[in-house]
């Protein structure tokens, strides 16, 4: 319920339009992304919200596209090295979390060799790749705007 209170609190601000390509494009990644952890061995999810899918639904598909907005609302204006440290700072405190949960519940469980590094690496390599795609559209779509008026 947090998570789709927030969804809606965060589209709100303006352009919205660019926070629901945000949404979706970190919900497409986090699924290719998870799907190929599970299908290689790393990572289980014990128990599932809906037994059709092997990866966690809630994460994938509504609390980090969620977090992905937060971040890139927050980092829109920072220059790299800004957003570095941003990234850090919404990277780490999740990798903990994930953690926590796979050490004190059944929700996932870490297989093979993958730890807390690996998900704490790839938190930070989602936010800054979803932060650069972003940034590449809005480029893309600013130059064909301006050549479109002229």
């Amino acid at each position: 319920m947090i998570g789709i209170f927030s969804f809606f609190n965060l589209i709100r601000k303006p352009p919205m339009k660019d926070w629901i390509i945000i949404f979706l494009l970190k919900s497409y990644i986090s699924t290719f992304l998870d799907n190929l952890a599970v299908k290689n061995g790393y990572i289980k999810y014990p128990l599932k919200l809906f037994k059709s899918f092997d990866i966690s639904v809630i994460f994938s598909y509504l609390l980090f596209p969620v977090s992905c907005i937060y971040y890139n609302q927050l980092t829109d204006h920072f220059k790299i090295i800004g957003t570095f440290f941003i990234t850090f700072a919404f990277a780490l405190p999740m990798a903990l979390f994930e953690n926590i949960l796979e050490k004190k519940t059944r929700l996932i469980k870490y297989q093979k060799s993958w730890g807390f590094p690996h998900s704490f690496g790839s938190l930070f390599i989602t936010f800054i790749t979803v932060r650069a795609i972003y940034k590449l559209i809005s480029f893309v779509s600013r130059k064909q705007n301006e050549s479109a008026g002229s």
